[in-house]
């Protein structure tokens, strides 16, 4: 049965079924109850926090432009706009990136500077991913510490690592602390920092969750008050991460051979709790984060994540601030097609609402905002993550993550090796086989530069009629204009209609249309109203200067061809 205590913010539709299941005694699950008659996913999160604190109205700046002749013919998908239903704020945070430990040291290349500034993701994380549970912030390279094993087990639980990460290592091929602090500044970025969780598990002192919380704090200490969003740990749930599973010969507290989402709820407490109190003797408050999953894979593999969140919430109750989660949408080792690919934005984003929505039901727990961390595809063997389609997945991805209204989220990440087109990064760092250029975008980056580039400040109502295969998605800006994202999930052109509530004011509207190449599914190209890369791979040079195409509205009327696997970003105002 559920929990007694009623979770906050749930609304009148989640209060009436927990109601409803304790008068008949129902066994259902909370999602079989919900999904019965009222889709689930049609509700998103309430709860925004902190990371809305930074919200401020935009006012957009309408681009250079060349004028062109309308589209006459209508098409038989109708895109509806209600520029009058708000739907929630827009996260200024939902074109976060990652900054990585094995990055270079970045601050020193003007040029990859230019295009992060360009990106404007807003918030950068650090150190991120698996790296975090072998980071040691104060130290300098090679100063490991004493009370570690020689060998740590990663990867699949069973092989070990030797490495330890430092913050204070200054050679080149690395990024240090330091470095990060000035990235964030050089780029006008928010922090998120991830500290090192799983010392409190391989940790050899007489009480190792101490000393890794007493590590995190002294790092809150350290930064005194440059960063206000903080996690704790990284993918712990995971037999791939360091510390989740242990040599139990060598620990001193008792604690498990293997991770469980209530250990960690019972240590994820007395981290946040040394922190704070780090955090207040400096004279800030932060926010602290909590790992959640997002959706459990097959019990068989891990056992450990089907019952996570309940057992963290059972230890932890409401003490984060936020829960952090990680999705990288396609099954590992796919060798993905795009339509799986591009389905999987949609599919993927609804199930990780509504299995975190019922993991705050069951456990009667307060929903709190849910920060998308990491996120990418792991689709591999076609360049799929270097592709255009990663591009057209990225927008659809940003877009449903709106909807649901995730305070932030960040995608991993900025930059990585080639690894035969399987490298997560937007950025090349010059290691293309047949492209060397340094710092050149691959087309992830125009995408999601646009995207931001053209988002208002509040999210507003938009539906589709016709091809399931078109998506939008709708924002305004407190200047007035209203924006429109159309995707084309098809492998064919289509002519799109819009319906916006008030085209009767509208005088123009303008588009960025992005398209790969005609000859392939995964695309190295990227072209922006017909501009391409100079290369075999990324886009246009001069992306922050191409001008807009300039339509003139007749009627009401606003008709767009959208390309086969295609995104076109438009703005109509009423001058």
């Amino acid at each position: 049965m559920f929990a007694t205590k009623m979770p906050a913010q749930l609304g009148l539709i989640h209060i009436f079924f927990l109601i409803l299941c304790s008068i008949t005694g129902c066994e259902k699950s909370v999602n079989s109850a919900l999904t019965g008659s009222i889709p689930v996913d049609s509700i998103p999160f309430q709860s925004q926090g902190a990371f809305f604190s930074d919200w401020t109205e935009k006012k957009l700046t309408l681009p250079a432009y060349q004028d062109a002749d309308p589209i006459s013919n209508a098409g038989a998908t109708i895109i509806n706009v209600n520029t009058s239903k708000v739907l929630n704020k827009i996260t200024p945070y939902i074109n976060g990136n990652n900054a990585n430990p094995f990055s270079g040291q970045m601050v020193t290349e003007s040029k990859l500077i230019s295009h992060i500034k360009n990106l404007d993701p807003g918030i950068i994380r650090f150190p991120g991913g698996d790296i975090s549970s072998l980071y040691f912030w104060d130290r300098s390279n090679k100063e490991k510490p004493s009370d570690i094993p020689s060998a740590i087990f990663a990867s699949n639980g069973d092989s070990t690592t030797n490495d330890v990460w430092y913050g204070k290592n200054n050679e080149p091929w690395t990024l240090s602390l330091e470095n990060y602090y000035k990235l964030l500044g050089l780029t006008s970025s928010t922090g998120i920092i991830t500290v090192n969780y799983g010392y409190a598990r391989y940790g050899l002192g007489a009480n190792p969750v101490q000393e890794a919380a007493h590590l995190a704090a002294n790092w809150v200490r350290y930064d005194n008050g440059r960063t206000k969003f903080w996690e704790v740990g990284n993918e712990s749930y995971g037999y791939w991460e360091p510390g989740w599973k242990i040599d139990v010969s060598l620990n001193k507290d008792k604690q498990p051979q293997l991770m469980t989402g209530e250990l960690y709820g019972k240590h994820f407490k007395i981290f946040a709790d040394s922190m704070r109190k780090a955090a207040a003797e400096k004279g800030h408050k932060i926010n602290i984060g909590a790992q959640l999953i997002s959706r459990p894979t097959n019990n068989s593999i891990n056992p450990a994540e089907s019952s996570w969140n309940k057992g963290y919430f059972a230890q932890a109750k409401d003490d984060a601030d936020y829960y952090i989660i990680h999705d990288y949408y396609t099954d590992f080792g796919e060798n993905s097609s795009a339509k799986t690919i591009l389905n999987s934005a949609t599919i993927q984003t609804e199930a990780i609402k509504n299995y975190l929505r019922n993991s705050f039901l069951e456990s009667g727990r307060q929903e709190k905002p849910i920060a998308m961390t990491e996120w990418n595809i792991f689709s591999t063997g076609s360049k799929q993550k270097i592709s255009a389609i990663a591009g057209v997945h990225a927008t659809i991805c940003m877009g449903e993550m709106l909807k649901a209204n995730l305070a932030m989220a960040a995608r991993w990440d900025l930059l990585g090796k080639y690894d035969n087109g399987n490298d997560f990064g937007a950025i090349s760092i010059g290691d293309e086989p047949d492209n060397s250029e340094k710092w050149n975008p691959r087309p992830i980056f125009f995408y999601m530069y646009y995207f931001k580039k053209l988002l208002g400040d509040k999210l507003i109502e938009t539906s589709v009629s016709g091809s399931n295969d078109i998506l939008s998605y709708a924002s305004r800006f407190s200047s007035g204009e209203t924006s429109i994202v159309v995707v084309n999930k098809a492998k064919s052109d289509e002519i799109v209609s819009l319906n916006i509530d008030n085209s009767s004011k509208l005088k123009h509207y303008y588009t960025y249309t992005l398209e790969g190449e005609g000859n392939t599914d995964f695309s190295r190209k990227v072209f922006i109203n017909s501009g391409g890369p100079t290369g075999v791979s990324g886009g246009p040079p001069d992306y922050t200067n191409l001008a807009a195409k300039r339509f003139t509205v007749s009627d009401g009327k606003i008709n767009v061809k959208v390309p086969k696997y295609g995104v076109v970003f438009i703005v109509a105002v009423d001058k």
